[in-house]
């Protein structure tokens, strides 16, 4: 089976665990938007039975177009003619995705044995997930 997912809004990255003298904690921009993904998953698909089958997966994060690119930049970067090199990190970004979605989509994240990450930039920003489930 295969499933498809957008999550409308700017990508966010996960950020390191913060610790405080009453233990640690996930930070709340991180919390939020992974909240955010449970939300945006379950209003596409309901409550269905996670995966328990390994997962390809494929992610794209499209980033906001700075409103400070001049015209020709920001041409440049609709077209995809302008790598994305800035933060948050693709790898970091990636995470937070993963980890929203353990025990929604899938049992684990460890039954992701392909993944294929691109980041780019947009008019639109949102996130967009592939998971296909093999035998």
């Amino acid at each position: 089976m295969n499933f498809e997912i957008t999550i409308p809004g700017n990508p966010v990255a996960k950020g390191r665990p913060r610790v405080s003298k009453y233990g640690t904690y996930t930070p709340k921009k991180t919390a939020d938007f992974e909240s955010y993904i449970e939300y945006c998953w379950a209003a596409e698909y309901g409550n269905i039975k996670p995966s328990d089958k390994p997962l390809k997966a494929e992610i794209i994060f499209y980033m906001p177009i700075p409103k400070s690119a001049s015209k020709k930049a920001k041409t440049a970067m609709k077209n995809r003619e302008t790598a994305h090199i800035k933060k948050p990190d693709l790898d970091n970004m990636a995470k937070s995705v993963l980890d929203a979605l353990n025990g929604l989509a899938y049992i684990d994240d460890s039954q992701i044995y392909s993944l294929t990450l691109f980041k780019t930039y947009s008019e639109q920003p949102r996130t967009e997930l592939m998971l296909e489930e093999s035998e």
